[in-house]
């Protein structure tokens, strides 16, 4: 996988070390990955990408993959959106990309909205994939949400009790996130890929930051998005969603991110939830249109 990519570590702010792989030449793109994955999910879509004519940069999230996973605190800050986000902006900066496009999946697609709005001169054009705004998505909380993303309510609950639980059998449990959230989908993950989720989830370090994760969006992370209330990505913005999957039935994908940004379209795939991997072609298809437009 990445064959003819870079894979080098870089140090940001607070000495944060972030994996990070790059290739190719032109405009840059940063993708971002998703719960419970790492950078690797991108493998299917990031050769494209280069082979259309951009660079592209693929990053672990802090507390994901190979990533450095700092010690958290109570009110969950080392793991806000923000803080993520400003690990990315950092890291583009020393690899000498003050401006890029960005797209992200899942928690990735979280992080590039704070992303977006806390430095919109940094990004040019935004992607997100098959999520509908943290707000949003909380505030309509009904019975359907709450038992099929019941892992937001799960990982949020005080540790170490859904680290216990987790770590009790990390194999089985991303194994079935996988399944479940692709719609049983399960060719879609080669086993070499899955192989490097399941030893990256191995670690103790990793469940308890993606824990965290989800305990920022709880709460400090409502914070910030509060104070934001009334300010809109004024950068164009896409969605896309899996037609499969539980945020296209739920919600008005499109019109709710027009509550959020200025300039927005949006489009179903034929997928579940893990659009890089699932609908490989049409993601990629849909993101260099997209980005070329510009």
């Amino acid at each position: 996988m990445f064959e003819g990519f870079t894979d080098q570590r870089i140090e940001v702010s607070n000495g944060v070390g972030l994996r990070v792989r790059m290739a190719g030449s032109g405009p840059p793109i940063l993708l971002l990955h998703g719960y419970p994955q790492t950078h690797i999910c991108w493998h299917k879509v990031a050769p494209q990408l280069v082979e259309a004519g951009f660079t592209v940069v693929v990053s672990d999230l802090r507390g994901y993959g190979d990533s450095d996973k700092p010690v958290s605190c109570e009110n969950h800050e080392p793991y806000s959106k923000r803080i993520m986000a400003a690990d990315q902006v950092e890291m583009m900066s020393r690899l000498g990309f003050s401006r890029f496009f960005l797209a992200g999946h899942d928690r990735g697609g979280r992080v590039a909205h704070r992303l977006g709005l806390d430095c919109p001169q940094a990004v040019e054009r935004l992607a997100v994939l098959d999520i509908a705004p943290t707000v949003t998505m909380y505030a309509g909380t009904n019975q359907e949400f709450a038992t099929a993303y019941y892992h937001w309510f799960f990982l949020i609950q005080p540790a170490p009790l859904p680290e216990k639980l987790i770590g009790a059998d990390p194999g089985f449990y991303l194994r079935s996130k996988l399944a479940a959230w692709s719609k049983g989908n399960v060719e879609a993950f080669p086993e070499n890929a899955v192989a490097e989720y399941v030893r990256c989830f191995n670690d103790p370090a990793c469940i308890a930051a993606t824990c965290e994760d989800y305990r920022a969006a709880a709460s400090i992370d409502l914070v910030h998005d509060g104070q934001d209330a009334e300010k809109k990505l004024e950068m164009p913005l896409l969605a896309l969603w899996g037609s499969k999957g539980l945020v296209g039935r739920l919600y008005d994908v499109v019109g709710t991110w027009r509550e959020k940004a200025t300039d927005v379209e949006g489009v179903a795939l034929l997928a579940g939830h893990f659009l890089p991997e699932e609908v490989p072609d049409e993601t990629a298809e849909a993101l260099i249109r997209f980005f070329k437009s510009a």
